[in-house]
């Protein structure tokens, strides 16, 4: 019977036994006949963590499952030192029916183009409602997490943004940065000043 003592390296990688009656140092390969195919638990590539930009991202589009958008869902999470201040997602104002449940669209019925006409929308958008469920004094400097997919096809939305009437909402909520999703990890970072300092309704611009 042979006595063996498990240890690890400096690496976390490296496993070795002791044979206690002579001390010889054995590897676990010897002892336990481990193949060059099996996986190894103790690889650092399986500890791998998320990255804390995607992670919140992550919970953005979990919340945007939420929503009730017959076109797109999005949803936002607001963030202050590494805290969940609010999330918000899609939705008719509370008491309305929403568009999933009559089954129509009004700006999808009339084709009118993303980020325009949104006074004819019924939702509340998720960063509206992500603002709404927040005191202001907690978002002030704080961080706004988006991510949108498409209801047709599942897939994340491409070149998404907040449209004019978020925008203005996130500047006067007092938050500093947005970070928008593009794909399961990469995302835009966009300075809220920099929404201030360009002025989009100077010059018109409609859609993003």
């Amino acid at each position: 019977m042979i006595f063996c003592q498990i240890e690890r390296d400096w690496r976390n990688k490296l496993i070795y036994t002791s044979d206690k009656r002579s001390s010889r140092k054995i590897g676990c390969k010897e002892i336990f006949g481990i193949h060059k195919n099996k996986r190894r638990v103790d690889r650092k590539e399986d500890m791998e963590r998320r990255d804390k930009t995607n992670y919140y991202l992550d919970l953005a589009d979990v919340v945007s499952k939420r929503g009730t958008c017959l076109r797109r869902l999005y949803g936002a999470v607001i963030v202050k030192n590494d805290e969940v201040i609010s999330t918000g997602y899609v939705g008719a104002p509370r008491g309305r029916k929403n568009c999933s449940d009559l089954g129509v669209c009004i700006r999808q019925k009339m084709n009118i183009p993303r980020g325009e006409r949104y006074e004819l929308c019924r939702s509340v958008h998720a960063e509206a409602n992500a603002i709404i469920s927040a005191e202001r004094e907690r978002m002030l400097g704080s961080s706004l997490y988006l991510s949108g997919r498409e209801v047709s096809t599942g897939n994340y939305i491409s070149n998404s943004s907040s449209c004019s009437m978020c925008k203005r909402m996130i500047i006067n909520a007092g938050i500093e940065t947005v970070y928008i999703r593009d794909d399961e990890d990469h995302y835009r970072v966009v300075q809220v000043q920099d929404w201030i300092d360009e002025d989009e309704s100077l010059y018109g611009t409609f859609g993003y």
